[in-house]
């Protein structure tokens, strides 16, 4: 066939697909379904006439045209679901499939962080002197006696902010350090653990108690949610590197990387309501009672979401662009 009389017979289904492909741009299900396989016809007679052109004619111009063709038409019809996932779609429903598809891991993060808490109080009970040495300075106040220098209402503010903060930085270590085989996750982990029960045992020891869990609870609940979310994402990197499975260890590794970092951004959206309730709620004085129902309600709603939304198959996190 010479080069002119194929270009000639053939151009016209290029010019259609050309035409389809602007007209999906980057969502092909904008052609409607008939469209759609429209569209792979039209994209597979182009491979088919871009392999002859390579073979046959390799000098005629067609051949660029057609390559040119061909790359848009199987990025549209081919792109796998991580590419084509936009983020609000996947915040609004491969997110929480993404955190339920994790139950062992979630399981075991959260055990690294209650077992040691549970523990930690326990001790800061009966021995707090001992137990209250491993409290950072700006805790300190926290585990005060009443009327010393801790957990006035003028300090509460600035002690439930200073946990809103910790706590995210917790979250993000939490997740990072996955890539440590899981080791630096579990130690964060246990050790938040370990500090948030010393914090607990030694305010409810020095009588502040009520007020501790009073400026804690309405953001605390969902905010420990979190740190255990991320860990799971970071047990699930380190995972990855011990035992990969029949994937090469490389392929793994991206495959639950691209999950954590995902699952990681995720979570920013409820460290922000998080952070409103601190400032609407804690700082208000809303009282105990009042924590304990928006803790709850905001708690409920992230992990409701998790049951409800989190059904069906985990789907891959949006990839880079």
């Amino acid at each position: 066939m010479k080069d002119a009389a194929f270009a000639t017979r053939r151009a016209p289904d290029w010019e259609e697909l050309d035409a389809l492909l602007r007209r999906a741009g980057t969502r092909p299900e904008r052609l409607g379904p008939e469209g759609v396989l429209r569209l792979g016809a039209l994209y597979r007679a182009a491979a088919a006439d871009l392999a002859f052109a390579r073979r046959a004619l390799p000098q005629d111009p067609a051949r660029r045209r057609l390559e040119e063709l061909v790359a848009r038409g199987r990025r549209a019809v081919y792109a796998d679901e991580r590419r084509r996932a936009r983020p609000l779609a996947f915040l609004a429903g491969g997110y929480w499939r993404a955190v339920a598809g994790r139950p062992a891991a979630l399981l075991l993060a959260t055990a690294l962080f209650v077992v040691p808490a549970v523990l930690a109080l326990a001790w800061a009970l009966s021995d707090p002197d001992a137990a209250l040495g491993l409290v950072p300075g700006e805790f300190r106040q926290a585990v005060e006696p009443v009327g010393d220098t801790g957990m006035s209402r003028g300090e509460t503010a600035l002690f439930s902010s200073q946990v809103l903060t910790n706590n995210i930085q917790v979250a993000l270590l939490a997740f990072a350090l996955g890539i440590t085989a899981g080791l630096g996750t579990a130690a964060i982990l246990a050790y938040n653990g370990l500090i948030v029960g010393v914090l607990a045992g030694g305010a409810i020891g020095a009588g502040n108690g009520v007020a501790f869990l009073e400026f804690i609870f309405a953001h605390g609940l969902l905010e420990l949610s979190l740190i255990w979310v991320a860990g799971a994402a970071g047990l699930r990197v380190g995972w990855a590197m011990i035992s990969p499975g029949p994937r090469p260890r490389g392929v793994a590794l991206v495959a639950e990387g691209r999950t954590a970092i995902a699952i990681a951004a995720g979570t920013i959206p409820w460290f922000v309501l998080a952070g409103l309730i601190e400032g609407f709620v804690t700082r208000s004085g809303f009282g105990l009672t009042g924590g304990l129902v928006v803790g709850l309600l905001a708690g409920g709603a992230y992990w409701g979401l998790v049951v409800v939304r989190g059904r069906g198959t985990p789907v891959p996190a949006p990839a880079p662009a």
